[in-house]
């Protein structure tokens, strides 16, 4: 078999010589364009996990990287003069040149052609010539480029410059260090690669970065000038670059990995932002996943479907986690006035793969310190902290979301619905949210949606509110106010989500006259009359929600429901006074939120939920949504629950673990309202970590809640912890630990003796 890889880089060189050791037959070519010694980076950091690979399919290799290996454990965060250390950690790092040179002697002694200062042929060329043509040319990939539309590459660029320096000697940690000058803030990664050399990398958002001046001065004068402003950091000492420039990372995504004999590996196929340290890491293993698929499978094509099939999933939790952390950054800003020990922690867990249970595992000290100055008492979870809005006091920081059931009849939510909630009061949870309750029958989404339009409604809803409050002591219920608007008169979820009626339909209405699929309704446009009529139905659902005992009341503002579609550019054509900028869009909103909060008990909090992005280009954005927030807190809003998406059809979400959190995060750090999360937030160390770090007050689940009705107890039991933040229904207390099982481990054996 011959064997083409374009690109001498750590991932290109590993896959020659893994595979040239598998089949010493193979022949196989690495052309790099650049000399053997050519690196324009210091150094390199690798997980356990992933030198645990290479020692299992190259113990050569390992030992050569074994030796040259600095090992440390901590991380330190400077902020404000203050250094606080977190411990536990485990990385290995070495020198970029000290990796290639290995791999360089590696490839040389099991035969592989290398070929410096040369640029590989043209890759039509190449997948003529040779069996199988590896791409490990990079982000900026020629192979990739010749076959941009089977590869389907997207490039996304970022807000940050950064630049790759080095210093003469060896940090004694991973070493985060942030600098308030007057043009901005600025944020220093180090970490030590050899016995006297540390990386430095300097980052700051684009706008600082300009108004530093730093577009105007060569390498030597930002060289000199990182140098002096984290002096302190360096202790005086200068900084060193190599070919160094300032930069943009671009995150690059393919939607397929291969085509015919060619396929993309390392940051030709994908990149990771350096701050969780991934790039160097996800190439090995490409290397050894590829090599592994090659031994494995039958033929190449199925070698190559199974090589993407293995590594995209890693790959796509890894980007997303590089993401969370790259953006953390970027509006690193917003978090310097957070207390010293949670801005450590929040740094910490940034990306969301180091959790609060995760570190504290790692550092039980630093983290009961964290836990300490945020107020959490002796042995209590910071889920279990108690959280105040206005005249209500929740007595644990857990919501259970709403969540639509389709299940009333005619609007009157029945013995199911007594049974759901109820039975999620009585699981812990510190609020219970009903489901989108309609403010008229026009306003309802299918025929099963529940109301507060009519006496009857507001009775059995009162009869759940009595039940909560006399079965849970304690435990919260709010009802969630919506309309459903050019969203209505459609099938129940499992019949056809969003699909219309087959019959009994009813008219729909809406800020603008669009439907929200091609084959819908499409809504006749609100009259300045009829807004008034819809208003006065908000406010008398308000009324009877505040007769029938709820405790607190949430206005739908989200989802592409009727009041998410007067603030959406998307859905909003409006050229009146309730359309156009976005002052215009939040009118009506405001004016319903107004007339609620006129005749809703003053004690009792109101909450708006809102859609923080409309996932989909000219739609609402993460500064809109800021705004937005901004508007219904002046109008005495006590919180914001926020969500995203679902305005628009063609919508294209960017899920992944709490993926919605971030703009929760960004609104409360912005003006300083108490937010809810939402959105595949699904453990308590999930809830922990979020509210330790300062990114939301309250944590809403909803699947989980479904999974298990008492998910808020089960997870104080495993935790640990019996106290005021998740108390035990009486006859439920005998099942406050968890049941005892079957055992499975088998007995060790007493004696082992050596063969």
């Amino acid at each position: 078999m011959r064997i083409a890889v374009v690109g001498g880089g750590p991932g290109g060189l590993y896959a020659a010589a893994l595979l040239k050791r598998l089949d010493p037959t193979r022949e196989i070519t690495v052309w790099e364009r650049n000399a053997p010694d050519d690196t324009f980076g210091f150094g390199v950091v690798l997980s356990d996990e992933t030198l645990g690979g290479i020692e299992h399919a190259d113990p050569v290799v390992y030992e050569a990287l074994r030796k040259d290996f600095v090992r440390w454990d901590d991380i330190d965060i400077v902020h404000r003069g203050t250094r606080h250390t977190s411990g536990g950690h485990g990385f290995a790092a070495l020198g970029r040149k000290r990796l290639l040179e290995i791999l360089h002697n590696r490839c040389r002694d099991l035969g592989v052609d290398l070929r410096f200062r040369s640029e590989a042929p043209y890759p039509d060329w190449l997948a003529e010539t040779y069996d199988l043509v590896i791409a490990a040319d990079g982000v900026n990939s020629t192979t990739r480029g010749a076959y941009a539309h089977v590869f389907r590459p997207h490039v996304a660029g970022h807000h940050c410059r950064y630049i790759w320096l080095a210093a003469d000697f060896a940090f004694d940690a991973f070493r985060f260090e942030i600098a308030e000058t007057e043009h901005g803030v600025m944020q220093l990664h180090g970490y030590p690669y050899a016995a006297d050399a540390s990386t430095v990398i300097v980052e700051m958002h684009e706008d600082v970065w300009r108004a530093a001046g730093f577009a105007e001065l060569d390498e030597t004068e930002s060289v000199e000038r990182c140098a002096k402003l984290f002096a302190d950091a360096l202790g005086g000492r200068p900084l060193r670059s190599n070919k160094s420039a300032w930069t943009t990372f671009r995150t690059v995504v393919n939607a397929h990995w291969s085509h015919r004999n060619i396929v993309l590996l390392g940051d030709a196929a994908h990149t990771a932002h350096f701050s969780i340290g991934s790039g160097t890491k996800l190439a090995v293993e490409d290397a050894l996943a590829l090599a592994a698929c090659l031994e494995e499978q039958p033929s190449l094509d199925k070698a190559l479907a199974a090589y993407e099939e293995e590594r995209r999933s890693v790959v796509a939790s890894t980007q997303r986690a590089a993401r969370a952390s790259l953006e953390w950054f970027e509006n690193l800003a917003l978090y310097l006035d957070q207390p010293p020990r949670q801005f450590a922690f929040n740094l910490l867990t940034r990306s969301r793969r180091v959790t609060h249970d995760n570190l504290r595992l790692r550092d039980a000290r630093f983290t009961g310190a964290v836990e300490s100055e945020f107020g959490c008492a002796p042995g209590t979870p910071p889920m279990f902290t108690p959280f105040r809005l206005r005249g209500l006091t929740l007595r644990n920081r857990v919501v259970v979301s709403p969540m639509d059931m389709y299940s009333a009849v005619d609007g009157v939510p029945g013995d199911f619905h007594l049974v759901h909630l109820g039975a999620r009061a009585l699981g812990g949870a510190g609020l219970v949210m009903t489901e989108m309750v309609c403010v008229s029958a026009e306003g309802r989404i299918t025929p099963g949606c529940a109301g507060l339009y009519t006496g009857r409604q507001a009775e059995a809803w009162k009869r759940i509110t009595d039940f909560v409050h006399a079965q849970s002591p304690g435990t919260a219920i709010g009802v969630q106010l919506g309309h459903s608007g050019r969203k209505g008169s459609t099938r129940l979820m499992w019949e056809g989500m969003d699909e219309p009626l087959p019959d009994g339909n009813w008219p729909l209405v809406a800020a603008s006259p669009l439907p929200y699929k091609p084959d819908g309704q499409t809504p006749r446009e609100l009259s300045r009359a009829q807004l008034t009529d819809i208003r006065e139905q908000f406010t008398a659902a308000a009324w009877r929600a505040a007769r029938a005992g709820f405790d607190l009341l949430e206005l739908h503002c989200a989802h592409g429901y009727l009041l998410s579609g007067f603030l959406s550019p998307l859905t909003n054509r409006r050229t009146d006074a309730y359309g156009g900028s976005l002052e215009k869009r939040l009118r009506f909103p405001l004016e319903v939120f107004d007339a609620i909060r006129g005749i809703w008990p003053g004690e009792k909090p109101m909450t708006v939920r809102i859609s923080a992005t409309d996932w989909a280009d000219g739609g609402t954005t993460a500064e809109d949504a800021v705004e937005i927030a901004r508007a219904f807190a002046a109008h005495g809003a006590d919180a914001v629950d926020v969500s995203t998406g679902q305005v628009v059809a063609e919508e294209r979400p960017e899920f992944g673990r709490s993926y919605q959190t971030p703009y929760a995060d960004r609104i409360r750090h912005t003006i300083g309202v108490p937010v809810i999360a939402v959105g595949a937030i699904s453990s308590w160390d999930d809830v922990n970590s979020l509210i330790l770090a300062g990114r939301t007050d309250l944590c809403a689940l909803a699947r989980p809640h479904l999974y298990d009705p008492h998910w808020t107890l089960h997870a104080a039991a495993e935790q640990g912890y019996d106290g005021p933040g998740a108390v035990w229904p009486a006859p439920y207390r005998a099942g406050s630990r968890r049941p005892q099982t079957g055992r499975t481990d088998a007995p060790k054996p007493r004696l082992s003796l050596g063969t």
